[in-house]
């Protein structure tokens, strides 16, 4: 099973580069069969770029969480705390294996579906 899930661009960019090896959520899907992440690169882009495995989902408190994650986050420790502001715990998808595609998609045509708040589920026959 997989998901889709609407990530800023810069951030998207960085996990195809392998520079950030986290992907940080304050709430994730609930459904542990899924495996895989489909990117959808948010505005000005607009555009499914690609996809990758999911290694694990880490979900501890802030410090914690930081500590684990800084060196492979993509982010500044200021951003990260400003994002989970107002919560004591947070979740790291940790990235495994990335696959960015030649062509990127459209949502709406190849996907029948409007660009996620946070994310959707997705059948594994739509890429």
């Amino acid at each position: 099973m997989r998901v889709l899930l609407s990530i800023k661009p810069e951030f998207a960019e960085k996990i195809f580069e392998g520079t950030k090896k986290f992907e940080f959520r304050r709430s994730v899907f609930k459904n542990k069969n899924v495996k895989t992440v489909v990117v959808y690169a948010s505005s000005p882009v607009q555009r499914v770029i690609g996809e990758f495995e999911i290694d694990s989902i880490l979900n501890d408190d802030l410090q914690r969480l930081w500590s684990i994650t800084k060196d492979f986050s993509g982010i500044t420790e200021n951003f990260f705390f400003d994002y989970f502001r107002n919560k004591e715990k947070g979740y790291a998808i940790k990235i495994k294996k990335t696959k960015k595609y030649k062509k990127s998609l459209c949502i709406k045509e190849d996907f029948n579906a409007s660009p996620p708040q946070s994310f959707m589920y997705i059948n594994d026959r739509a890429v």
